[in-house]
């Protein structure tokens, strides 16, 4: 499976997209009283498809379902794609594209014939599947899609949320729990094994807390860079590009003294250039750096959607 660009172009048939906005409104206007929709099934059209679909899946995957009125077969997939996004509550998100309505997203998307099914991750597309495919066969798929969304390090639903304070920070720092105030004293007296235990604590008590997780992953990468000899670190790293070990203590330091962008793009090129145990290890080593910093600094950002075209 490889990533493909999806920016929009085409022609626009302006007959059919008629058509299909005025089926849309009819069938909102026999809707009437209809329950709304809880989140895990939207429609997307080609100006909501950034921001619906490139960007949510930056922490959640997203299921793209690509349809037509007139088109049988995809009136037996689309409820069995719903109903499994529902079964998932949250863990993706299914997209709903009318081909008919939306004709240059469908041409950005290379769409041939449908129903398609492709799936976006970390901003990146994910081929997919044509056809109405049984529902056992639609779980097999999406058990791997959340594989590699896994793989990638993507936060869990809500996590990369954070309300913004109006300073524009991410809001940590008013009414933080008791043991983050103790993890805070840790480590401002340089005690970083008991700012790593309170943080620990916290995860066990609300496992996959951001704040925590941000703040345990600081306190290992303070302590792993304590323990290296800086230059012997980079003269290792530079006379032996394949010692794993060596790329991944240059990254850390890296990371700790600012250089963040060079910190990740040292480790995709060992995930670039390598197989087996080295790849995975370096790249479960760069998706704990991704943990330092905010769920949307543009750095992560770039740097999962590289990793994303990595592993495909």
């Amino acid at each position: 499976m490889q990533p493909r660009d999806f920016s929009l172009y085409g022609a626009v048939d302006l007959g059919a997209r008629q058509a299909a906005v005025q089926r849309r409104q009819q069938a909102a206007e026999s809707a009437g009283s209809a329950a709304p929709s809880d989140g895990t099934v939207i429609e997307v059209s080609e100006q909501t498809f950034n921001t619906d679909v490139v960007e949510r899946s930056r922490t959640t995957p997203v299921i793209i379902d690509l349809w037509a009125e007139w088109c049988g077969p995809c009136k037996q997939l689309s409820p069995v794609l719903e109903k499994l996004a529902a079964e998932a509550d949250g863990k993706w998100i299914l997209a709903k594209v009318d081909v008919d309505a939306n004709p240059q997203l469908a041409a950005a998307l290379q769409v041939q014939s449908i129903p398609m099914v492709v799936a976006v991750i970390g901003g990146q597309l994910v081929d997919g599947f044509l056809g109405a495919m049984p529902e056992a066969q639609v779980r097999q798929w999406l058990g791997q899609v959340l594989g590699v969304a896994e793989k990638m390090g993507l936060a869990e639903p809500g996590s990369g949320d954070l309300e913004e304070d109006e300073d524009g920070g991410d809001g940590q720092a008013d009414q933080l729990p008791p043991a983050f105030a103790e993890a805070r004293a840790a480590m401002e007296r340089g005690d970083m094994d008991a700012a790593a235990t309170a943080f620990e604590q916290e995860l066990a008590a609300s496992p996959g807390d951001p704040i925590a997780k941000a703040g345990l992953a600081q306190v290992n990468l303070i302590r792993r860079v304590s323990a290296y000899d800086q230059a012997r670190s980079r003269r290792d790293a530079a006379e032996h590009p394949d010692d794993v070990q060596a790329q991944i203590a240059v990254a850390d330091i890296d990371l700790a003294t600012g250089r963040i962008e060079e910190a990740f793009d040292r480790l995709l090129g060992v995930v670039r250039r390598t197989s087996g145990e080295d790849r995975d290890r370096a790249r479960a080593h760069l998706v704990g750096l991704f943990d330092i910093l905010p769920p949307r600094d543009p750095r992560v950002t770039k740097a999962r959607s590289t990793l994303s075209s990595l592993l495909f």
